[in-house]
């Protein structure tokens, strides 16, 4: 194949791993192997009653993993959680002011696994399973901890489970069974929804802080995980191993398995760059350091166990982030490194983010999605839309803006918001309320606060989404968070390559890129021929290669194993980590390196 964007054949991971060198976990692949593993460990209960409690996360094909254990574990009783819980249409109205009728924004709930359930049912089992004196019970579903006799009413614990066996589920994976409506939402049958996106908006707003939540609880009482990632292919376990991977991923650098998915805009550099299918028709985005959606992958020998990387998060949020990042953010990742690639493609959809005050009022977030666009590689016709043109008439440009939405002429962005030529690794600032846009012809590390899924589309040039759907958008919610004394002065001054050399020495430079002093995330840039030194201060980072072929992550005092890391990946440091050091792979050729590095202020 012709290399249009590198003059060598990639060598970017898509499945980096960490690896657990413990060599007496073993790992069951295949329903056979799991329901044998499991029968075992069922015959060495020496108590006469055996209670197997099997909780799962929203997103499991229950299909699949009900057929499988009654067909391959012997049991007197099989007992599903999802009869306990309450009618469905009492459901839909206990989620409805979390979910709304909006096709894509709703609020955060705070509703936990119990709610879901009719407490009388649930006293009545736990009564009755109590009194059961003997025989081998599977307790299956999502909330099945909840219904052990002597489970606190909020989740935890095992109570009286002989075996609990957790099946957790990566959130792209998820979305990608919603698609092709595979899965239902917590409590309900509802993957027949013509929308998918309804789907996907339930899960995020309600199924997976309810599962979390419980999940949070019942990290120590895991017997084993159960991982069914891949359909059919289902691997399994000890608790403990996951746990001990968790702990071995804080005390080194790591990446998390990037996702890429194509998009009505989508471009062909990642294609080439990043190891991917040729024959796809694009790939438009590419969640390369989110760990709130990421997976991380746990090696056990020859084996790897796929789970949630917010897993890491919850289990080990201050080694991971840092006392003052945690006290800030507590269990919630801050910071986010994703791709958007528009090379060969089109413009991305012309938005705004909330201020903090809306995000906060409106959807129940504690802070905005403040980012920047850093220009990994362009074409000579690149820009990006970044700010107002001084004199736009506010009024006139909402009205052109409802016009075009409404099907009349298509808007005439150039004529109100300023455009900016981009060169490669041009660094422009993005805080919440600016208007912006990446053009065509880009390839651009996002770098950006964590609040999800919260951008107001303006205007998305007339065109479909992947789905054939028009994309949504949202001149309702972006018109009370444009700020429109952010033109073009201020915008050059205050968010356009802001550079500054804060730093250097023999081999090495540091440059200071952002972000804004409106913005949490501070950016520095190395650019070095030699080995540079880099410390956590009590900070995650999270870092980028966007200049050079390979380069070496070390610590001083071998505290880790030498990380290696390629062009265009990220990983990332925990806090715990300190004293690390980052060099060419290669020395002794003069290779000119470059790092981007984000990290929280404080």
């Amino acid at each position: 194949m012709t290399q249009k964007y590198l003059n060598k054949p990639s060598k970017f991971n898509n499945l980096p791993v960490v690896e657990v060198k413990d060599t007496t976990y073993k790992v069951e692949k295949g329903w056979a192997d799991i329901c044998n593993r499991l029968s075992k460990e069922i015959l060495n209960i020496k108590s006469p009653k055996k209670q197997v409690v099997v909780e799962t996360y929203q997103g499991v094909i229950h299909e699949e993993l009900v057929s499988n254990l009654k067909t391959g574990l012997k049991h007197d009783r099989f007992i599903h959680a999802a009869d306990f819980m309450l009618p469905e249409d009492e459901i839909k109205q206990l989620v409805f002011p979390d979910v709304t009728n909006d096709r894509i924004f709703g609020y955060l709930t705070r509703l936990t696994m119990d709610a879901f359930f009719d407490s009388d049912k649930v006293k009545a089992i736990q009564e009755e399973l109590l009194n059961t004196e003997e025989g081998t019970i599977i307790i299956y579903g999502s909330g099945a901890s909840l219904l052990c006799p002597n489970s606190p009413s909020l989740g935890g614990g095992r109570g009286q489970a002989s075996l609990l066996i957790y099946a957790d589920m990566a959130r792209w994976e998820i979305q990608l069974r919603m698609r092709q409506h595979l899965v239902d939402n917590l409590g309900v049958k509802n993957r027949d929804t013509a929308d998918w996106m309804l789907l996907y908006k339930q899960g995020f707003f309600v199924d997976w802080r309810v599962c979390d939540r419980l999940k949070k609880t019942l990290f120590d009482s895991w017997d084993f995980l159960l991982d069914t990632n891949k359909i059919e292919q289902p691997k399994m376990v000890e608790g403990k191993a996951i746990l001990e991977g968790l702990e071995i991923a804080t005390n080194r650098p790591f990446s998390v398995v990037p996702f890429f998915d194509p998009g009505p805009w989508g471009g062909q550099w990642m294609k080439e760059v990043c190891n991917l299918d040729p024959s796809a028709q694009n790939y438009a985005w590419c969640f390369n350091a989110v760990p709130e959606e990421n997976s991380l992958l746990l090696k056990f020998g020859e084996d790897v166990i796929e789970i949630p990387s917010i897993n890491l998060v919850f289990r080990h949020p201050r080694e991971l982030m840092g006392d003052p990042v945690h006290g800030r953010f507590g269990d919630e990742f801050p910071i986010r490194f994703d791709y958007l690639d528009t090379m060969e493609g089109g413009h991305l959809s012309l938005q705004v983010h909330p201020l903090t005050e809306y995000i906060q009022e409106k959807f129940g977030l504690h802070c905005t999605q403040d980012e920047s666009y850093y220009m990994m590689d362009v074409e000579d016709d690149a820009i990006v839309y970044l700010g107002l043109k001084e004199g736009v008439n506010p009024e006139e440009m909402l009205t052109d803006l409802e016009e075009a939405q409404a099907g009349g002429k298509p808007f005439e962005a150039e004529k109100h918001v300023q455009t900016w030529p981009m060169k490669k690794h041009d660094h422009v600032l993005i805080p919440a309320g600016t208007i912006h846009c990446s053009g065509r012809s880009s390839m651009v590390l996002e770098i950006s606060a964590t609040p999800y899924i919260f951008t107001f589309k303006l205007w998305d040039w007339g065109r479909l989404g992947m789905d054939g759907k028009p994309r949504p958008i949202n001149i309702e919610h972006g018109k009370k968070n444009i700020q429109w004394d952010r033109t073009t002065d201020w915008t050059r001054q205050n968010l356009v390559n802001n550079i500054q050399v804060v730093a250097e020495g023999d081999g090495w430079v540091e440059e200071r890129t952002g972000l804004h002093e409106r913005e949490f995330i501070e950016t520095r840039r190395h650019w070095f021929t030699k080995k540079t030194e880099h410390h956590t201060n009590g900070g995650v980072h999270v870092i980028c290669l966007v200049e050079g072929d390979q380069v070496i992550v070390e610590s001083p005092i071998e505290s880790f194993e030498p990380f290696i890391v390629h062009y265009a990946e990220v990983f990332i440091v925990p806090a715990k980590v300190g004293a690390y050091t980052i060099r060419p792979y290669v020395s002794g050729e003069g290779q000119k390196c470059g790092t981007m590095k984000g990290y929280v202020r404080f």
